[in-house]
């Protein structure tokens, strides 16, 4: 079957990270300094620490009558932040701190387990770093195991059935409990811009979902270095989970960078470019970066959740009208994803190459 992720599908094979930062720090290869970075971070020192994310509490949104409050600050955190944290989500603790040990567990096997699921040239699922595209790039420092969950067909072979166990069986069940709360979010966030829910669910019901493990391991000088480069999400909606107490999650509002402090048993959302396309700019994908920690790893694990293989995005049509015409051009799913992965991450490039040319 064609694996429509990997058309163009890789990434250049880059060396682990995690066994990098186990030897001498002092002569990194120079990839990974950026010195574009140090005089941004200084940023984040002087936000406010009381500007934070909006909290959604899931639980209100799914016992209240439409045009109520919980409904209304879920449709402003989509449309002023593309961040939000969701409580009362749901998701059993037990599942989730399960899954968080095993993640760590999964990082920490020894180098010549990893090897069984790293990257190929033929394909960028498995461990290493997505969207190298040049030699001379420069990289992230970090280590992710990335690979899709759903459809089950679209399943590499040699990687879920592959997983030691606990850890297949523990994602199997957490994979399809993301399904089941993205499903939710992005139904909720139909009804809040009042759009045919059957046709929403339609586009979405057998998604595509695609999780990433990232492991960011410390840095002596964590402003010389990035963690994950600064983007938007190309998905419908994202899910993350904070793996560990090390926080590094930054978006970028209003010119600065803000850090996201996880709650407890939350999960931090956020609204993908595919989402920003279907709501004709109406619900934003907001760019983020992950920073680097300077004495501990930070670990985190994303779920991505995007519309079905067949399917084709493009503005919702009830939501162009004469003053709000289309932004976004309509494509079919598997191109999107096509030309997504054949780009480097960069900022909104890929959600600006979308836009219609009289809108550029």
């Amino acid at each position: 079957m064609e694996k429509f992720f990997n058309p163009s599908g890789t990434s250049l094979l880059v060396p682990s990270v995690q066994e990098l930062a186990k030897h001498s720090l002092s002569n990194v290869p120079e990839r990974y300094i950026q010195p574009q970075l140090e005089h941004i971070v200084l940023n984040s020192k002087e936000a406010n620490h009381s500007l934070q994310i909006p909290v959604i509490d899931m639980h209100k949104l799914l016992s209240e009558q439409p045009g109520t409050s919980e409904l209304d600050k879920l449709h402003l955190a989509c449309k002023e932040w593309g961040f939000f944290q969701l409580i009362n989500h749901g998701v059993s603790c037990s599942l989730v701190e399960k899954i968080k040990l095993e993640i760590q567990e999964f990082f920490n096997l020894p180098m010549s387990e990893k090897k069984r699921f790293w990257q190929s040239r033929e394909h960028m699922e498995g461990f290493g770093q997505l969207y190298v595209v040049s030699e001379d790039q420069k990289l992230d420092w970090g280590d992710m195991f990335y690979m899709t969950t759903l459809p089950n067909d679209s399943r590499m072979p040699h990687l879920f059935s592959q997983l030691p166990l606990p850890l297949r069986n523990t994602l199997e069940l957490y994979s399809h409990k993301m399904k089941d709360l993205a499903m939710d979010i992005i139904a909720h966030m139909g009804r809040a811009l009042k759009i045919e829910e059957k046709e929403l669910r339609e586009l979405f019901e057998d998604g595509i979902q695609m999780m990433r493990m990232n492991y960011y391991p410390p840095f002596p000088q964590p402003e010389k270095v990035i963690g994950l480069t600064n983007h938007s999400d190309g998905d419908g909606v994202t899910i993350l989970l904070q793996v560990n107490e090390i926080q590094g999650l930054q978006i970028r509002k209003d010119g600065m960078w803000l850090p996201v402090k996880p709650l407890p048993n939350a999960f931090v959302v956020n609204v993908g470019d595919i989402m920003e396309i279907i709501t004709n700019g109406i619900y934003r994908s907001i760019e983020h970066r992950a920073t680097v920690n300077s004495e501990k790893e930070r670990l985190s694990f994303a779920t991505f959740y995007s519309p079905r293989k067949d399917g084709v995005i493009g503005p919702w049509p009830s939501l162009i009208t004469e003053q709000a015409p289309a932004l976004y051009k309509r494509i079919a799913v598997k191109k999107y994803f096509k030309d997504f992965f054949a780009r480097k991450l960069e900022g909104k490039s890929y959600r600006d190459a979308m836009r219609l040319e009289h809108h550029n």
